[in-house]
Parts: C-alpha cells; sequence; structure tokens
C-alpha cells in the first residue's frame, strides 16, 4: 500500500505535462504568440484576414494567394511575478499540521524565453493554395528555489510542443473562401518536485518525469467577404494527447523507502481544447481597418488526467469553459507604413480551490501596440510590444505527496508580462 500510495503521489506530477500556464499568454497553458502582425493588434481579426501569417487561426486565409509567401516571427516573452505562502501547511503522517516552512515568496519563478513560428502558402491553382504553419502552441519553462514554499507541487518544470499544420485552401466563389488542415503535435516534456519524508528534520526526496509522445487534430474554417468587410470562422479540434515516459523516485527515507523506485513507460492521456474562433476586419475607409475577434475555449475537455498502468488512476482537473475578447485597429500611414494598435481580454479556465502552483493562471489584459514597414514590394517587416496585466489569484488546490498532505494556501501577486514581437513575410 505504501509503495502503490507513493506512486500515486509521484503520478500526480504529471499533471505538468498538459501543461503550466506562462503568464505572458493568452490563457492557462496556450501561447497565441504565432504571428508578430497578430500581436500588434492584440490579436484581434486574425480569423478574417488573409495571407500566410493568418495560416494557423483560419486555413481559408490563404485561399486567394497570388503568389507564394513566407512568414519568420520570433516573440520574446518576459514574465514578471510573485507567488506567495499565504498559510501553506503539511500533514506527515501520524501528525499534527504545521507550516510547510521554505522561503515564503517565489519571484519570477517562469523563465524568460523566445517562441518561433512560421508559415509558407503557395498558390497551386487558380483560388486554390497549399500552406504549411509550424507552431509551438503550448510551451514553457519554470523554474522554483530548491526551498520555496512550493516545493511539494512545483520545482522545474519544461514543456515543448511543436504543432505542423498542413493546410489546403480554397475559393469557392469571389465571395466565399474555405479551407481545412490537419494538425499534428509532438510533444516532450520533463518536471521534478520535492517529496517529503516523514520528518521535517530529513531532506526531501525528489521525483522527476519525463515523456513525450505524437498526436493529431485538424482545424477548418471559412471567410465571407465584400470589398468592406471580411468575416472568418474557424475551428480548432480538441486534441487527446498520449504521452509515454519514465518516472524516477529518490531520496525517501525510512518507512518511506520503498517507495523510491525508477518506473519505465507510464503513459499519461488528457485533452488540450477545442477553440472557435469568430473574426471580424471592417475597412472604414482606404487608411483605417477595424478589426475585432471572440473565441471559446472547450477547456472542460480538460477534466481530468488519465494515467495508465501500473497506476490505473485518473486524476481530476475540473477546467471550465474560457473565452477571449480582442479589438484593434491598422491605419495605413502610407503604402509602406502600417501602424497597429488593440486590446484583448481574457478568462481563466482554472477555478478557485482547484489552482496550484504548476497552475498559477489569471485573468487578464493585453495592451498592444505594432506596425509594419514595407522594405520592398516583396519584403515586409513586422514588430509588435504587448504589455500583459494579471489579477491577483489564489493558489489552493490541496495535495498529497509521499503520503503527506499539502494543505496549499497562496497567491500570485503582481504578475505581468513583456512581449516583444519581431517578423518578415517575404512574397516570391
Amino acid at each position: 500500500m505504501l509503495y502503490t500510495r507513493t506512486l500515486f503521489a509521484a503520478g500526480t506530477g504529471l499533471t505538468a505535462l498538459c501543461g503550466f500556464t506562462g503568464l505572458a499568454h493568452a490563457q492557462a497553458f496556450y501561447l497565441q504568440e504565432q504571428s508578430a502582425r497578430a500581436a500588434g493588434r492584440a490579436f484581434s481579426g486574425e480569423a478574417a484576414d488573409t495571407g500566410a501569417a493568418s495560416l494557423w487561426w483560419n486555413p481559408a486565409a490563404i485561399a486567394d494567394a497570388a503568389e507564394s509567401e513566407v512568414v519568420l516571427n520570433a516573440s520574446l516573452i518576459l514574465p514578471r511575478g510573485q507567488v506567495v505562502d499565504t498559510g501553506t501547511r503539511i500533514a506527515r503522517p501520524g501528525q499534527p499540521a504545521t507550516a510547510v516552512g521554505g522561503d515564503p515568496i517565489s519571484r519570477n519563478p517562469i523563465n524568460n524565453g523566445v517562441l518561433p513560428s512560421g508559415a509558407i502558402a503557395v498558390p497551386v491553382a487558380r483560388g486554390v493554395a497549399l500552406g504549411l504553419a509550424v507552431t509551438s502552441p503550448y510551451s514553457f519553462t519554470t523554474d522554483y528555489p530548491a526551498n520555496s514554499w512550493a516545493r511539494y507541487s512545483a520545482d522545474k518544470t519544461r514543456l515543448r510542443t511543436i504543432d505542423i499544420q498542413p493546410s489546403v485552401a480554397v475559393s469557392v466563389t469571389d465571395w466565399l473562401r474555405v479551407g481545412a488542415g490537419a494538425n499534428v503535435e509532438y510533444t516532450d516534456a520533463s518536471l521534478s518536485n520535492a517529496l517529503p519524508n516523514v520528518l521535517a528534520t530529513l531532506p526531501d526526496g525528489r521525483q522527476e518525469l519525463k515523456g513525450d509522445g505524437w498526436d493529431v487534430g485538424w482545424t477548418a474554417g471559412f471567410q465571407m467577404h465584400n470589398d468592406r468587410v471580411t468575416v472568418g470562422y474557424s475551428y480548432k479540434s480538441a486534441i487527446r494527447h498520449k504521452l509515454k515516459g519514465d518516472l524516477v523516485v529518490s531520496g525517501l527515507v525510512g518507512p518511506l523507502a520503498p517507495g523510491n523506485s525508477t518506473l519505465s513507460g507510464v503513459e499519461a492521456d488528457f485533452y488540450t481544447p477545442a477553440q472557435h474562433i469568430v473574426g471580424l476586419r471592417y475597412r472604414a475607409n482606404d487608411a483605417i481597418t477595424l478589426n475585432a475577434q471572440l473565441v471559446h475555449f472547450g477547456w472542460d475537455k480538460f477534466d481530468a488526467i488519465r494515467l495508465g498502468a501500473p497506476l490505473n488512476a485518473a486524476i481530476p482537473e475540473q477546467y471550465r469553459e474560457s473565452w477571449s475578447y480582442a479589438a484593434g485597429v491598422d491605419y495605413a500611414v502610407s503604402p509602406a507604413l502600417t501602424l497597429r494598435g488593440g486590446v484583448q481580454r481574457a478568462t481563466t479556465p482554472t477555478q478557485n480551490g482547484r489552482r496550484d502552483a504548476r497552475v498559477p493562471d489569471a485573468n487578464r489584459w493585453n495592451f498592444a501596440l505594432g506596425g509594419s514597414y514595407a522594405l520592398t514590394s516583396r519584403i515586409t517587416l513586422d514588430a509588435a510590444a504587448n504589455y500583459v496585466d494579471f489579477a491577483n489569484a489564489t493558489i489552493d488546490r490541496p495535495t498529497v505527496d509521499a503520503g503527506s498532505t499539502i494543505l496549499t494556501s497562496g497567491e500570485v501577486r503582481n504578475a505581468r508580462a513583456l512581449v516583444f514581437s519581431l517578423g518578415g513575410r517575404m512574397r516570391f
């Protein structure tokens, strides 16, 4: 029973395989920085815009391509914030709950990072184009100090995804474009956290988990347009992820020592959310275009993480549906220069009472400025800056590690992020 209980507690670390929110992103562990042009207007109107830069949001965007186009982007993400202990206690077996100890304030646990992305669109016939987008929609690295108060639920975590989206688009009529594509995703993750021994005077044990896997989803969408207005809709399917990896538990002593092990072939099964994306672009005059976008995220699909043999258990997550709303403007100062701005509001899918230090997500506002400059008739540079402001949120999910119960009481405070994006588009 002790061995089984220890393995199950260690298995809860698999929650990080499906992500920890980076404080610079759209919501939960989804990254939206797939285009510098989009970042400049706070990701408004992307489902209704055209060209390879919008391929991730809507494959119909490339249907009317007259020339081939390549887009490359990179975003520098600089998150800041504090994860603060407000009274976390630990109840070791047969002992009353006491303070968890450790440093009560963890500053900037989420690492800075650079997120690359790219896309290409190639017309193959009149009104028909093929496209390929390569993105990283779920990626982060977080590093809590070894003596952090949150060490039993989060220590070091690294998640990387690569999404390859081949697409085809067709201009059906002079006012209707349609498109569809597959989303082939590779996920690689590693994570670790401390394990409490039976006495507070003993050093902590440790668990480390690594896993990866390939999975497939799909995207489909359409755009209806006239000379002034374009309305776009796309659907990105939920993706069922199946990861397999190794779990190492070490440093447990005394009655917990039988829990030390190396376990291979541990499997985790979970879903990332579907998205319904509605975008609108309205050309008010020759210089000004207004943009809006609404996204519904089916995070309720992420209800549990199901663990295979030998654990054979399910870890409840109970995320809820969430939304993002964005509005922005493009202003063509000259034929070569376009300026942009926008505002986005996103709600968190995490719920009070179920939020831990691996996923300290919160509602947020995203304020954006950006622009494009045509260096030549075929080469355009895009740049953007985003300031993301997060509400304070509780960290309050109890956990069980190596037979001890962690009664978590914490808060994420003063969270914010700067994101700088640079991209280039070339037609040939």
